[in-house]
């Protein structure tokens, strides 16, 4: 029997858009020139800085949000790979009755033309859920960065700080690269944060 060509596009190429990680701070390793909790204040009207890894590492809220969305994506990620993999099996298993003869011309024409309905029904599927994790974490780090300047503006309120700069890691982190250790209120906004976010909880419970 004559052999047909397909044009299945593999599978495992939908699959792998769905396998990133979740973006933001991971690293726990404690950035060079960490400031002890004792150090002296800033003066009101000083310009102050922040460690925004730090803060991003070790603020319970985005602990609790990543955990969350990481969740949700794993199980998005696994009904994808479930799919995928159904459908790649079901494409070797017709190719191999194609390669021994197992079903005639016409019947292999239409079942080719179904198996590639599934495969772009798939793209179209794995593209769907690759978008709906892309907003998962948009929507993660708009909550955690909007929580971030909110506490940070009340915190200027009371302190009256001339401004507060922020800084990420990198040997060279911008846009402070060095500064008296005095300046830095990294630990100030982790204790704030931390405790307001533990009275949010508490009064969400009531």
């Amino acid at each position: 029997m004559k052999k047909i060509a397909f044009g299945f596009i593999a599978t495992a190429g939908a699959i792998a858009l769905l396998s990133s990680t979740m973006t933001g701070c991971t690293n726990n390793a404690a950035p060079a020139g960490t400031v002890a909790s004792d150090a002296p204040a800033a003066a009101a009207g000083a310009v102050v800085f922040f460690d925004l890894d730090r803060i991003l590492n070790e603020y319970d809220m985005a602990n609790d949000l990543r955990s969350v969305a990481e969740t949700k994506i794993n199980s998005i990620n696994q009904e994808v790979n479930r799919r995928g993999t159904k459908l790649e099996k079901d494409i070797q298993a017709f190719q191999d009755k194609i390669n021994k003869g197992l079903m005639t011309q016409s019947v292999a024409e239409i079942q080719s033309r179904k198996l590639q309905e599934q495969q772009n029904s798939f793209q179209q599927y794995a593209a769907q859920k690759q978008q709906e994790i892309a907003e998962e974490q948009q929507v993660m780090m708009n909550q955690i960065a909007d929580a971030i300047k909110t506490f940070v503006d009340e915190f200027n309120a009371e302190k009256g700080y001339a401004m507060i700069l922020t800084t990420q890691g990198g040997i060279l982190p911008a846009p402070v690269v060095t500064a008296d250790p005095s300046l830095d209120i990294t630990d100030k906004l982790l204790e704030g944060l931390n405790a307001a976010y533990v009275k949010s909880k508490a009064a969400n419970k009531d």
